[in-house]
């Protein structure tokens, strides 16, 4: 039986990943709406990795005989002002949720919750990549973003990304 607390996070969590998917999908829809369909493929594709990051902890706590609580999804409230923007609000964005695993992983280590700490081993590594991947976007649109030739290269190196299932096995 899992800590009341870390159940209260891991569920939390849940709706947290499924605001990022709709968040990202957010960003993916201000970038079709541009023309910059490569950007909107790799939002789209960021989507679909939280939504299943959000199925990942929903399946570890029905594997472990908890209820899963689904809240009401906020919708996206970061205002859009510019292309180059929605590059910096994803990196701000996948700190915040860096920071939720931390806090989870945190409650799980004070209750010497072993088998939920490694579930989140998983997790942690996910978002050095996440962090890394926002911040690599950042500096490439601040290197290329402003030329036409750049923006285009950049525009369809983002339109390869394709969308490949977690390995998790929980």
């Amino acid at each position: 039986m899992l800590d009341k607390k870390v159940v209260e996070l891991l569920n939390s969590q849940v709706n947290k990943e499924f605001y990022s998917a709709y968040l990202y999908l957010d960003f993916s829809n201000y970038y079709h709406d541009l023309g910059l369909e490569g950007f909107g493929n790799w939002y789209r594709v960021q989507a679909q990795e939280e939504r299943d990051h959000a199925m990942l902890f929903m399946q570890y706590l029905l594997n472990n005989g908890e209820k899963v609580e689904l809240e009401a999804i906020e919708k996206p409230n970061i205002k859009i002002t510019s292309a180059k923007a929605v590059l910096s609000e994803g990196l701000e964005h996948e700190h915040y949720v860096t920071g939720l695993i931390n806090s989870i992983y945190d409650a799980a280590y004070s209750v010497k919750d072993f088998r939920t700490m490694q579930f989140l081993d998983w997790f942690v590594k996910e978002q050095g990549e996440e962090e890394t991947n926002a911040e690599n976007l950042v500096r490439k649109f601040a290197l290329f973003g402003d030329d036409p030739k750049g923006l285009y290269m950049l525009d369809s190196e983002l339109g390869a990304r394709v969308y490949t299932a977690p390995s998790l096995v929980i």
